[in-house]
């Protein structure tokens, strides 16, 4: 296809992209209404009044004037007006007079009469959108729902265009008790592109609500889509998407594994339903699906991707879950080393990468760690940008050991390595947080000038903290303070919190006054993030905001209460209400664009 064509069928199709969203925002703003327009407008005294205003102007009260016979049941009198106006308009389309017309021709029951004015508008659609929401609002107005999803059908058949109007069919249909007229219309739209898959769901959430029987019917209509058409992963996505509101993890494993084995699929659909079971941090299903997958023997396809992504779940869970045994933990160690046994080219990848931070972080085997680390370093086939990563995790770990200045030698070769590179610029960093554990603040402080305009800003930001936090708390000639909190630091790096969070509140207690009272409460803040617990989280951070909002830390502890509310306890009210709180009270704060941007997210949620 040529490029001219390629432009004008992306500008049909964005035209009728923005049409819908228009139709949308009308059907939103119109279908509250609950009451026949009928009813009688009371701030007119008598029929003689609106009579005289009609007669002066009778465009302007033509629609008020017909109200009120109507809610007077002067039907005769309606008639007339509205015939007569019908034949003054002849040739003209007209729907509104139609629509009044079968109006009230109901309002006395005769029905086949009013069905007779009602198709005659439904006629009338020619696919224009503008006369289409007009008609729709016409006999939405006197409440006949029935007739407003004609009238879309009708247009939709004009254009040719089954997907235009098919959001607002579809909740028409269910308004109408048509549940599977809603779903064949909504499941139809657009099938296959991702980008509805959202807005699916958020119809699906209206329509549904809290009803466990429609939910049933739901289910068993992608179902049977899955079965008409198993490549579309558009309604795995929302079957998937079905079962996490029913939280029903295990039954829709059940499902999955049907739906793979009917249409011989070779894991491929466990495989995404496995990803989509990790991302909902449903980490023991995600288990069984890749087991699932890797039961179906190592010459199938998906085999591989299946053990690396189960492993790397494995690490996933670890991460997440604060309460993992120690049984989880050798379990999953034992899968990684039997994977690197069995498969040694791995042991130069991200794989080995990972199993050095389970061995580390979770199995107290620091050792162990740098020695599958250092293999890796020295493998030739592994790449040198990984091997910059293994020696800044190697010298983590030697600090978890307490080997200082090994873990310094180790960041001063990625340093030099790296010169020109951000892994250079995170070594240094690396390497001043060491001299500033060890009390050397001079040195430290020298290193974090530099590194304030470093090219990563994550590095830029902390090096700024950091010289920020020394600069504050050497003024004086007593450092031991600093150097009480540095050496706390070290050993929250280390993954001593008990002891660091001691040290910490005993310089409170020896040095009440003292400026670093408001980093030790956001130390404090941090670890209850790190074990999940968010009130008391929440609690530090409302004391440094109440006692220390005027100093450096104030923006700090609003902005992490509102990242809390949003991302761990998902409450959107309070969220929102701390990023405004943000923006009020520190205008000039670094985290005021990402407010805006987080309250933006708030207010506008993703819509059909």
């Amino acid at each position: 296809m040529r490029l001219k064509q390629i432009v004008a069928v992306l500008g049909v199709y964005m035209a009728l992209m923005v049409s819908s969203h228009t139709a949308y925002a009308q059907f939103v703003e119109i279908t509250p209404i609950h009451q026949d327009s009928t009813t009688i407008d009371t701030t007119l005294k008598t029929t003689e009044d609106l009579e005289n205003l009609f007669s002066e102007n009778p465009d302007d009260y033509y629609k008020k004037y017909i109200n009120w016979l109507v809610g007077d049941k002067k039907y005769k009198n309606a008639e007339k007006i509205i015939t007569d106006r019908i034949k003054q308009n002849k040739g003209l389309p007209q729907p509104q007079l139609y629509i009044d017309l079968g109006n009230v021709y109901n309002k006395q029951g005769k029905d086949a009469k009013s069905k007779e004015q009602f198709d005659k508008v439904i006629q009338m659609v020619n696919g224009d959108d503008m006369l289409t929401q007009s008609i729709v609002k016409g006999f939405l107005e006197i409440n006949r729902l029935d007739y407003a999803v004609k009238t879309y059908e009708r247009a939709s058949e004009a254009i040719m265009n089954p997907y235009m109007y098919a959001v607002i069919l579809a909740k028409l249909y269910a308004k109408n008790g048509q549940l599977d007229r809603s779903l064949d219309i909504l499941l139809a739209g657009n099938p296959g592109l991702a980008a509805n898959v959202e807005g699916a769901k958020a119809i699906l959430l209206e329509i549904v609500g809290n009803d466990p029987s429609k939910l049933q019917q739901v289910q068993k209509v992608i179902i049977a889509k899955i079965n008409e058409q198993p490549e579309n992963i558009y309604f795995v996505e929302i079957l998937t998407w079905i079962y996490t509101q029913k939280n029903d993890w295990d039954g829709a494993l059940m499902q999955f594994e049907a739906i793979d084995e009917r249409n011989r699929e070779t894991g491929k659909r466990l495989l995404e339903f496995a990803r989509s079971a990790v991302n909902e941090k449903q980490f023991e299903t995600a288990q069984k699906a890749y087991n699932d997958i890797i039961s179906k023997g190592p010459e199938l396809p998906y085999y591989m991707i299946a053990k690396t992504e189960q492993l790397s779940a494995g690490l996933a869970m670890l991460k997440f879950n604060t309460t993992f045994s120690k049984i989880q933990v050798d379990t999953l160690c034992n899968q990684y080393n039997n994977f690197l046994i069995t498969y040694p080219r791995y042991n130069s990848a991200q794989i080995a990468m990972d199993y050095a931070q389970v061995l580390a972080l979770y199995n107290d085997n620091v050792a162990k760690a740098i020695d599958v680390l250092q293999l890796a370093v020295y493998r030739p086939d592994t790449r040198r940008d990984d091997v910059g990563k293994m020696k800044l995790q190697i010298g983590d770990y030697y600090l978890l050991m307490g080997k200082i200045w090994d873990a310094s030698l180790v960041y001063s070769q990625v340093d030099k390595e790296f010169k020109q590179d951000m892994m250079g610029e995170d070594a240094r960093f690396r390497n001043a947080k060491l001299a500033y554990y060890r009390g050397d603040f001079d040195w430290a402080q020298r290193q974090l000038l530099i590194l304030k305009s470093a090219t990563s800003e994550l590095i830029a930001n902390d090096a700024l903290y950091l010289s920020v936090l020394i600069t504050e708390n050497v003024a004086d000639s007593n450092k031991l303070p600093l150097q009480r909190f540095a050496y706390a630091d070290l050993l929250l790096a280390q993954n001593k919190d008990e002891a660091a969070l001691a040290i910490l509140d005993s310089i409170a207690k020896a040095f009440p006054k003292h400026s670093l009272n408001d980093d030790i409460l956001m130390v404090h803040a941090n670890v209850a993030v790190k074990h999940k617990d968010f009130e008391k989280a929440l609690e530090y951070l409302n004391h440094i905001h109440a006692e220390y909002g005027n100093d450096v830390l104030g923006d700090d502890a609003v902005f992490r209460m509102a990242e809390i509310y949003r991302e761990d306890l998902h409450n959107l009210d309070n969220a929102k209400q701390y990023y405004e709180q943000l923006i009020i009270e520190y205008p000039g704060s670094t985290f005021v664009q990402t407010a805006r941007q987080r309250l933006h997210e708030i207010n506008n949620p993703v819509t059909p």
